[in-house]
């Protein structure tokens, strides 16, 4: 039904390819146009207007380890890393 087809990113210029799933998605969700722009261009494109999200560094509660975080660590309020985060999340 549906073949690869390789197109051209009207932004960088490069080929990429519009996959026969993606063709199919395009197809159910009603999209009747191609994309014109690679993956890279598209999420590029979308991220331009969102602001650089600050980061701040903290002492893991659990590990000791570095944590960080997306919002500023306040005394007597713990902060956990990426993994001792998961895990938290994963026994409840």
């Amino acid at each position: 039904m549906y073949e690869d087809k390789t197109l051209v990113c009207k932004d960088c210029g490069n080929e990429f390819v519009f996959t026969a799933g993606e063709q199919e998605f395009y197809a159910e969700k009603g999209l009747t146009h191609e994309p014109q722009r690679c993956k890279a261009c598209r999420d590029a494109r979308k991220n331009a207007g969102r602001a650089e999200r600050v980061m701040y560094t903290g002492v893991c509660a659990t590990c000791g380890g570095e944590a960080k975080v997306p919002f500023e660590p306040k005394d007597g309020r713990p902060v956990y890393c990426s993994d001792c985060f998961a895990k938290l999340n994963s026994e409840e």
